[in-house]
């Protein structure tokens, strides 16, 4: 093997602990985007008003994006996807997704798909905190776009008379 074939098995080894201590830490959830479309529903009972009532429709949106892109990813409409785990979810199905190596609707808990809870929460809250942090921020810092120059003209082509 390779030296980066070796660092990518260590790279790999390491991304497996790291999981493996989170998922005991604070267990698991339903992958593939499932556990973040369960929580949708807990933003159905806030009532607010205004900009607040904006910011949740984007958290909502935010929650579905992931297996939106999984479905996207596999070819797949993705609202089309979440229409149908939202509608096996309604039937008490709550750990169901779609599956994109099976190319069905599985049990993602009985399927081994799955993502440690610390990892899901930690993902929200950064994601959360960075929203906010933009949204109360008078102005960001970007790098200015630079016009691209011209290309230099090309010189004589020597030796013709």
């Amino acid at each position: 093997a390779t030296e980066t074939e070796l660092k990518e098995k260590k790279h790999r080894v390491e991304d497996a602990l790291s999981a493996t201590r989170a998922a005991v830490e604070e267990g698991i959830v339903p992958g593939g985007g499932v556990a973040l479309i369960n929580a949708i529903p807990a933003l159905d009972k806030v009532e607010l008003e205004g900009d607040s009532a904006t910011g949740v429709k984007i958290l909502r949106r935010a929650l579905e994006e992931p297996m939106r892109m999984i479905a996207s990813n596999a070819g797949l409409d993705g609202a089309v996807v979440i229409e149908k785990v939202r509608g096996l979810h309604g039937e008490g199905k709550s750990t169901t997704g779609y599956d994109v190596i099976a190319n069905s609707y599985v049990d993602m808990l009985e399927a081994g798909i799955i993502d440690p809870a610390k990892v899901t929460r930690s993902a929200v809250e950064n994601a959360s905190s960075i929203a906010a942090m933009i949204l109360t921020t008078s102005a960001l810092v970007t790098d200015i776009p630079e016009p691209e120059k011209p290309m230099p003209g090309g010189g004589d082509m020597g030796g013709m008379m």
